[in-house]
């Protein structure tokens, strides 16, 4: 059998690296590729992550390295999706070029509801498919539903302990199991990474910022996505810091940093872009920051899970407001993010977060998951009006829309009385109006007994 792992970026290729040091893909001598997919809008400006300097130390796993942009070059990896009746040519294709012949497949895929994974699934239509989670989208719900047959054959979801005891609700409509890579398997490969800098550099004990792509995304204007970090400069040179190091995001487009390099020497305060292809978590190994900052990032979990490092969010409160449709997949690393760290004020004070239980956040995530995705999780919906609830008016309620919870017919939004009012408060004929009662109508077919 041999092995086809996936990976987008260079933390995904680690916790593959982690899961195979740990024997989850079974013992050495199976053959494994790893196909490497660029799946930023612009993969030619792009980082070939196998040209880090980091991804030597990952690379002896596997017996071959593979572009998946070239094989399907000109196409896109995000957007393209070969068409049924062609599924047959493409895997005829793939095995003659991949030398495969017609042995048996596993797939180990990222985020198995988008290309390249669902390309992929779909083409090996026999592969066994593990999925592994490189970050905290796997605490929330599938992000669209799946090919007919692919989750039949997805046989487990692997992922990183990232938030310690928090079971995952990927892939939970399709009973798949959970496995954890291991701790000390991915601390390991963490050690192993060194980022191109010197102790002597005077580095360490500063404040580490980390970027999103935020405005790549259209949630945030290019503007909006600066102020964020400029606010986050304020706030940890509020608190004394005066080295601050900032790291982009691995899959922002190439943009200036003249907006927090002229903060940056207002305040007096000594800015390090880290622009080489190496991860927030290697920087916190080897710099040991005192403190690190982001909107919702991953690393923000990782480097206070693995390394000890205290964390502090920014922004979080924008995004709660601004990501939309509700249903959309950021939500859930947001949630997170916001409820569990710090939130940093730009005059350096730190607030206290809303969760600090395993259980309690668990119960929110439910409710937000079926918030989200009601139809693939109808069985969560019990646990989703218990929790709407019992917190009625309380703070929790910032992580739900009211126009949401009122379609789903959930506690916390309009009764059935206010809209009808609401409905036939809106001017006759209008477009409001008809998006309403039609609103109004679907949530009358979930509506509590």
């Amino acid at each position: 059998m041999t092995q086809i792992f996936v990976a987008s970026t260079l933390f995904g290729a680690m916790t593959v690296a982690a899961a195979i040091d740990a024997g989850r893909f079974g013992p050495p001598g199976r053959r494994r590729m790893l196909l490497v997919s660029d799946n930023t809008a612009i993969p030619e400006l792009g980082r070939d992550l196998t040209l880090s300097p980091d991804f030597a130390a990952l690379g002896g796993r596997f017996d071959e390295v593979r572009s998946w942009n070239a094989e399907i070059s000109p196409l896109h990896p995000s957007g393209w999706m070969p068409r049924g009746e062609d599924l047959m040519l493409w895997e005829r294709l793939f095995r003659e070029r991949w030398g495969l012949a017609d042995e048996p497949l596993e797939l180990a895929v990222e985020t198995i509801a988008a290309s390249p994974a669902r390309a992929l699934t779909s083409i090996f239509s026999e592969a066994l498919i593990t999925v592994y989670s490189d970050g905290l989208m796997s605490y929330g719900p599938t992000r669209d539903g799946l090919p007919d047959g692919v989750g039949g054959r997805i046989t487990r979801l692997l992922h990183l302990d990232l938030v310690e005891g928090l079971a995952p609700l990927l892939l939970n409509e399709h009973g798949v199991p959970c496995e954890l890579v291991p701790d000390d398997a991915f601390t390991a490969v963490l050690h192993k990474l060194n980022p191109p800098v010197a102790p002597a550099d005077g580095l360490e004990g500063g404040a580490l910022l980390v970027g999103q792509y935020l405005a790549a995304l259209e949630i945030l204007s290019e503007q909006e996505e600066d102020e964020l970090h400029v606010a986050m400069l304020r706030g940890v040179v509020a608190r004394g810091h005066t080295t601050v190091l900032f790291k982009p995001h691995p899959s922002s487009p190439v943009r200036t940093g003249d907006r927090l390099a002229r903060e940056a020497a207002r305040l007096g305060a000594r800015l390090l872009v880290l622009d080489a292809a190496v991860p927030a978590e290697t920087w916190c190994a080897a710099l040991r920051p005192a403190l690190i900052v982001g909107c919702f990032s991953t690393a923000l979990v990782t480097a206070s899970r693995y390394h000890g490092i205290p964390a502090a969010a920014v922004g979080t409160d924008l995004l709660l407001r601004r990501l939309s449709p509700y249903q959309n997949s950021n939500r859930v690393p947001v949630t997170i993010i916001d409820a569990t760290v710090p939130h940093l004020a730009q005059d350096g004070t730190l607030g206290e977060p809303l969760l600090t239980s395993t259980a309690d956040l668990h119960a929110l995530l439910v409710a937000v998951a079926y918030a989200m995705r009601a139809a693939s999780l109808p069985e969560r919906r019990k646990e989703a009006v218990a929790f709407l609830a019992a917190h009625g008016r309380g703070e929790l309620m910032r992580y739900f829309k009211k126009r949401r919870l009122s379609a789903l017919g959930l506690p916390g939004g309009l009764s059935p009385a206010k809209r009808t009012l609401l409905a036939t408060a809106l001017p006759p004929r209008s477009r409001r109006r008809r998006i309403a009662v039609r609103a109004f109508e679907a949530a009358g077919l979930e509506r509590d007994p």
